[in-house]
């Protein structure tokens, strides 16, 4: 390998060096490409197997790898949905010292999909809305942030599951620009018109190759971005005023806050000058609510849906084991030994790789709830574990890496129950 070769990085992985950076991206041997799903990209993407990880490989100039790189590091410490940047590689020639095109490595998210793998699968018609819903949340976040995308797009967006929903990661950010003043309304407007358009016309390519549901229309699913973008933004950034008798209207829009997965770090309340009125404005919101008061609790890293999912669960067992007076990590530190983590160990291990523990947990609940209503009984835990593994999980495609054809090697069922406290555990269950 020429020694000009450059590697840019906060942590250098020297299994990096292995790569064959001498040729061009195209040329790459079978052996050294991983067999992931692709997004549509301007630039040529490739995937890689790099000590025990996947990394995507973009092909592009200097200056746009490098600048890239640096905003993917930014967006990161600011806690924004995105890929994670592992390298920038510049200064590549071939065998015969002729100039090649840097790249920008990042990490492949496991358990993500482009939106083209997810409509190539069965889903149900709503999957639109939710991928649309999830790219209008990471939207809001953006701009709340002061970050001008400049090109949103279903494309440049990786989706992972989230109890019944999606969450959205920025992919690419090479047009996208940090503004330490905030986003201008005609900025953030600018954006939102390239979402509803982009949008618009990927969904019709979708239509158009027969991916899609006849019944959606492009059109009209790409501008449910712009009506959800306006209604979370208003939420969480919108002044209001009321009585001064109308006090606990503060607790409510933050409860409303909440329930949206925001958090309220900072809120400017002032008193009009007549002293009849109250005018609150939140001054800084953070998302993710229920995703951190899991991971303080228990210690798992969960979506936000699934975290409050996780949540509810550890709540209705709480209630039902008449805990409620007891220290709230204790309780929580007992529900994951004796719920949650004999759930995931029953898995097995060959299945793991299908979905996260989290989407698993919330799926089998789901399951559970349909077979109780189905056989008019209180299914048991174990029963509905086995049923889940066998009927649901053995025919999902692997999200963690590959997504290739659906296994069809037999799959073990479980034949030991789940490690849970049999009569009460399923007492409480039953309410969920």
């Amino acid at each position: 390998m020429d020694g000009s070769l450059n590697i840019t990085a906060a942590t250098v992985d020297p299994a990096l060096l292995d790569l064959p950076w001498v040729l061009p991206l195209a040329d790459w041997p079978s052996e050294n490409i991983a067999t992931l799903p692709k997004g549509i990209s301007r630039h040529l993407v490739r995937f890689a197997n790099l000590s025990g990880y996947v990394i995507a490989i973009k092909e592009t100039t200097d200056v746009m790898a490098k600048g890239e790189y640096d905003m993917l590091r930014t967006l990161q410490r600011l806690e924004v949905p995105c890929v994670e940047p592992v390298a920038v590689i510049t200064n590549r020639t071939d065998e015969d010292g002729k100039p090649l095109m840097s790249v920008l490595v990042t990490r492949h998210l496991k358990f993500s999909l482009p939106y083209r793998a997810l409509f190539s699968q069965t889903l149900r018609p709503d999957t639109a809305t939710r991928l649309v819903d999830a790219l209008a949340v990471l939207l809001v976040r953006l701009h709340i942030i002061g970050f001008f995308w400049g090109d949103v797009s279903l494309s440049n967006t990786l989706f992972r599951r989230d109890a019944g929903a999606f969450a959205a990661y920025l992919v690419d950010a090479e047009t996208g620009k940090l503004y330490s003043g905030g986003l201008s309304n005609g900025q953030r407007e600018n954006d939102l018109e390239i979402a509803r358009v982009n949008i618009a016309g990927e969904l019709m390519d979708l239509a158009a190759g027969g991916h899609m549901e006849e019944d959606v229309d492009p059109v009209e699913t790409s501008e449910r971005i712009v009506a959800q973008y306006r209604m979370l933004w208003r939420e969480l950034t919108a002044a209001e005023q009321f009585s001064t008798s109308e006090r606990w209207r503060i607790n409510e829009r933050v409860d409303r806050l909440n329930a949206l997965g925001f958090d309220i770090e900072e809120l400017a309340i002032r008193t009009i000058e007549s002293g009849n009125q109250v005018h609150i404005q939140p001054k800084v919101v953070d998302a993710g609510h229920h995703s951190r008061r899991l991971l303080r609790l228990t210690g798992l890293d969960a979506q936000e849906n699934q975290a409050r999912r996780l949540l509810n669960d550890l709540d209705a067992y709480t209630v039902s084991y008449g805990k409620q007076n007891l220290d709230e990590e204790q309780v929580a530190h007992e529900w994951l030994a004796r719920v949650f983590e004999p759930v995931v160990r029953a898995i097995p291990r060959e299945l793991r790789g299908k979905l996260e523990p989290a989407e698993v947990f919330h799926q089998l609940l789901e399951h559970r709830w349909y077979m109780s209503q189905q056989e008019f009984r209180d299914v048991p835990l174990a029963e509905a574990v086995t049923a889940y593994v066998n009927d649901i999980l053995r025919h999902r495609r692997d999200e963690a890496t590959v997504i290739g054809s659906p296994p069809t090697e037999a799959i073990t069922t479980i034949t030991q129950p789940v490690d849970v406290s049999a009569d009460e555990t399923e007492d409480w269950r039953a309410r969920v």
